[in-house]
């Protein structure tokens, strides 16, 4: 951003507003502030801009104007994908007395490992999560070995909002519909194309997926407000009781100003996307190639290849990650040793953990990642200082990391 005193590189926790993006919410707040669900002129016009958000957003993804669900943003979607299948799977009374099986894999966002694993404890699903090995990559191979007679969904995140890797969606949509043919119980497929988004071919019907989530504000949009895609004729129960809005999947009153925000986003997104990809692309190779070449014993995590354009997660040795987060936000310099959504956890990261990294390699680990806003000259002063800082830490803390270790017999 243009700031010279600050630099923002934590892109995938969140992006700063678009002016434009705010400049056409802002009306929605005082001026057109009626309920969308009123019936006179107020609530009228509210409900013409949400349509209108709707329709732009529905374009972006080659879906209905229908199939697009309108929530609090991904945590929500992701909730409402997994426990609306379920719901829906356990209503049918010829279902009584079976558990389904869920698949999915062992680095997802938490929201979605924590809602497998409270339904894995209630008894109401049985979950398998497919490995992830070192490249940070689901083989599809495992995927269709994991496939039961009695598997019900498959979620698998598109690209992981940690180490930035891209899973084989497309693939997997195609192994599902050849699989479907031969069976009684549809296996439906989702995916979290939170972090995606911004970069890569959102299709549903190319990804061929039932289910899809994201957030507005990480493609430049306000918080508080995302979609959940939900393909004709998918079964799906509402999980929040009340009103019938959304065609009656979520209830509560509409964030218009939100939703708004978020067409105007996806609008400009899909405007800019090709340019802003590969501006962030050659950026992030910039960054990788002079911190692996100038930083001894930095290690990044997942695949070169197979990632997203604004993405580098590394290792380094004999540093504590959030030690090294402090001294760079000392310096001006906002980066993150993982998702923000764990950022009040001590554990070493469930992603590193899950591509074999120790945990003491986990523990110094640090997530770079960039936006449309960053500039090269942004980029080589966050190395510079980062090539600084690590020479300190290591000197200080190498020693007592490793004793930490050795008493832990980690």
């Amino acid at each position: 951003m243009a700031n010279a005193k600050k630099i923002y590189l934590d892109y995938a926790a969140t992006t700063p507003t678009d002016r434009e993006v705010l400049k056409t919410m802002l009306p929605y707040f005082n001026i057109e502030f009626g309920n969308a669900s009123s019936l006179h002129s107020f609530g009228r016009n509210a409900m013409d801009a949400v349509a209108e958000a709707r329709k732009k957003i529905a374009r972006f993804f080659d879906a209905k104007e229908d199939e697009i669900i309108f929530t609090s943003g991904a945590t929500e979607s992701n909730n409402l994908a997994i426990k609306g299948i379920l719901r829906a799977y356990q209503k049918n009374t010829k279902n009584i007395g079976k558990i389904p099986h869920i698949i999915t894999t062992a680095f997802e966002h938490s929201c979605i490992l924590k809602t497998c694993q409270k339904l894995e404890e209630e008894g109401s699903a049985e979950i398998t999560y497919l490995p992830v090995y070192s490249n940070g990559i689901v083989k599809i191979k495992d995927a269709q070995n994991a496939i039961k007679e009695n598997t019900l969904l498959i979620s698998a995140m598109y690209a992981n909002n940690e180490i930035g890797t891209v899973q084989p969606i497309a693939k997997i949509g195609k192994l599902l519909k050849n699989v479907n043919k031969n069976r009684q119980q549809k296996i439906f497929f989702h995916t979290d194309a939170t972090q995606a988004i911004a970069y890569f071919d959102c299709d549903v019907k190319k990804l061929g997926v039932d289910l899809l989530s994201m957030s507005a504000h990480k493609i430049y949009g306000p918080k508080g407000v995302g979609i959940l895609y939900v393909k004709k004729g998918t079964k799906i129960t509402r999980i929040q009781d009340g009103g019938d809005q959304e065609f009656s999947l979520r209830a509560g009153t509409l964030n218009t100003a939100g939703i708004v925000g978020l067409g105007k986003a996806i609008e400009i997104l899909q405007k800019t996307k090709g340019r802003d990809a590969k501006k962030v692309n050659d950026l992030r190779d910039y960054l990788i190639k002079k911190i692996l070449k100038e930083i001894p014993a930095a290690r990044l995590n997942g695949s070169r290849i197979k990632r997203l354009p604004n993405n580098a997660n590394f290792s380094f040795s004999n540093v504590e990650g959030e030690s090294l987060l402090l001294y760079l936000d000392a310096e001006g310099i906002a980066c993150s040793t993982g998702s923000a959504c764990s950022s009040g956890s001590l554990d070493p990261s469930h992603v590193l953990l899950a591509i074999g990294l120790k945990p003491e390699q986990a523990h110094g680990s640090l997530r770079v990642s960039l936006g449309k806003y960053t500039v090269k000259k942004e980029v080589a002063i966050f190395i510079t200082k980062l090539k600084k800082i690590l020479q300190k830490l290591r000197k200080v803390s190498g020693k007592v990391l490793q004793e930490y270790y050795s008493q832990k017999n980690i």
